[in-house]
C-alpha cells in the first residue's frame, strides 16, 4: 500500500475510525463505509425456486435438410459415407469446388466439372445456384 502523507491521514476524510451516526454493525470492515444488507423478496424466492425446477433442455432431432438420408451409389463414392444430410453433402462438394479451384476464373458463378463432379451432375459447367437443384436427385426418398 502507497505510504499517504501526514496531512491526508489527519483529514476527516480519511479517518479510520467509523463514523458516530452509524452502528458498527452496518460497516464494513475494510472501508468503513455503510453496507447495505440483502433482503429476500418473494420475486427471488420464486426465482430461485422455478430456476431448480426447469428441466435441461433435450437434444433436438434433426429434420428436413439436416435429417441424414440414404444417398445413391454416385454420391456415396463422391462423399463417403451411406447416409448424409444434404447441408453436409453440400457442405463437402463446396469444399471439393474450392479445394481443386473449379471455379471458371472470369465467371465465378459457373462450376467446371471435373471427372468425379461430372459424374455427379452430369454437365460438364454449372452455375452455383444449380449445384443443390443436381444434388436433390441423389437422395433417396
Amino acid at each position: 500500500m502507497a505510504a499517504l502523507s501526514p496531512l491526508c491521514l489527519s483529514s476527516s476524510l480519511f479517518s479510520l475510525a467509523p463514523p458516530t451516526s452509524l452502528p458498527p454493525t452496518t460497516l464494513s470492515s475494510s472501508l468503513r463505509l455503510p453496507i447495505r444488507r440483502f433482503q429476500p423478496t418473494l420475486l427471488s424466492v420464486r426465482a430461485a425456486v422455478s430456476a431448480k425446477e426447469t428441466p435441461a433442455p433435450k437434444q433436438k432431432q434433426p429434420k428436413g435438410i439436416t435429417k441424414p438420408t440414404p444417398i445413391s451409389p454416385e454420391l456415396q463414392s463422391f462423399v463417403g459415407a451411406p447416409e448424409i444430410s444434404r447441408t453436409q453433402a453440400l457442405k463437402i462438394v463446396w469444399a471439393y469446388i474450392k479445394e481443386h479451384d473449379l471455379q471458371d476464373p472470369n465467371d465465378k458463378k459457373v462450376i467446371v466439372c471435373d471427372d468425379r463432379l461430372k459424374k455427379l451432375f452430369g454437365k460438364e459447367r454449372v452455375g452455383f445456384l444449380e449445384v443443390s437443384k443436381l444434388l436433390n436427385p441423389h437422395f433417396k426418398k
